[in-house]
């Protein structure tokens, strides 16, 4: 019989919960383990999905841990989703101090437990903690992964569709740099059955020649619409995570958008961004560096600094 597919997460608020959700109607998981700060909130959450289990396609063992983080240490995969959604609403880096001091609670604990699986992180400022968790532990870059700017690739791909009619599934088209405001997208390397977004635009001014900078903005202030109206995102940021998750569990050498240690794509490193990555069981795999054009290279390094302006306020760096 194989091995089962355990996977742990940390935090059971809004995204937490929806990535478990997500985990079990898709099947990914044979066993998730919950760990959080509210012991209510994690035996409440693990009952309701437990109660679900007659609904999804296969039946998944369901463990409360408490706030014993030890216990995640056999698990595949680690899903960090600790957070503080409502210190978003004072600027997008509102939770920086809040997860990152969330992190150094936990991390070690769990490299220190005999982890040596891969560790996804959903909180933000994403490549902030990300960036936190390498250097906290020294943990193999490879095997930390950010969900990051692999929402606002799909936030990117869902507003192509909506001026063009295509699919967001047949638009190849990445945000890349930081999971917040300062990222951008690759338009120069954007494409749709082979040929560029300009291409399609030159055949086909009606349908393909779009504002692109009233797209990637809409893009990017995509979760705040959606905040806007729930106070919080959770559908599609559970659904990214749970497609990492997939690639990794099933070795699917799969393209995503995530963040990942830079280690000189367009000069920078030493700190994770957002780029394309390749996935599979042993984590990112290969880092590409699309063709981008001079501006979209000053927006990425810009991007880079701002991360780096990040990690600066951080007292205990």
């Amino acid at each position: 019989m194989s091995t089962q597919r355990k996977i742990g997460i940390i935090g059971l608020g809004h995204v937490g919960a929806h990535v478990a959700n997500s985990l079990l109607l898709q099947g990914i998981a044979d066993e998730l383990y919950f760990v959080g700060a509210h012991d209510q909130k994690v035996i409440s959450e693990a009952q309701d999905l437990q109660d679900s289990i007659s609904f999804v396609p296969y039946n998944t063992r369901i463990v409360n841990c408490s706030n014993r983080y030890e216990e995640l240490a056999d698990c595949d995969i680690i899903i960090n989703c600790a957070g503080n959604v409502s210190l978003v609403t004072q600027s997008r880096d509102g939770e920086l101090f809040s997860t990152t001091d969330s992190a150094r609670t936990f991390t070690q604990t769990i490299i220190t437990a005999g982890f040596d699986g891969i560790l996804i992180n959903v909180s933000n400022p994403c490549d902030v903690v990300c960036t936190a968790i390498w250097r906290l532990t020294g943990y193999d870059p490879s095997k930390i992964i950010g969900t990051g700017c692999g929402l606002d690739s799909a936030r990117l791909r869902s507003e192509i569709s909506k001026v063009t009619g295509v699919s967001p599934k047949s638009i190849h088209a990445h945000i890349i740099g930081e999971h917040g405001f300062s990222q951008i997208a690759a338009w120069k390397s954007a494409t749709i059955a082979g040929k560029t977004i300009d291409q399609l635009a030159a055949e086909n001014p009606e349908k393909y020649g779009f504002d692109k900078a009233d797209v990637e903005e809409k893009a990017r202030q995509g979760g705040y619409v959606t905040y806007a109206g729930k106070g919080c995102t959770e559908y599609a940021v559970a659904n990214c995570t749970a497609r990492i998750c997939a690639a990794i569990l099933h070795n699917e050498h799969a393209v995503v958008s995530a963040s990942t240690l830079m280690t000189g794509q367009y000069g920078e490193e030493g700190i994770f961004s957002s780029l394309p990555c390749l996935v599979g069981s042993e984590g990112v795999e290969q880092v590409f560096a699309p063709e981008l054009s001079e501006e979209e290279e000053k927006g990425f390094h810009a991007s880079c600094d701002h991360i780096r302006e990040n990690i600066a306020k951080l007292a205990w760096w």
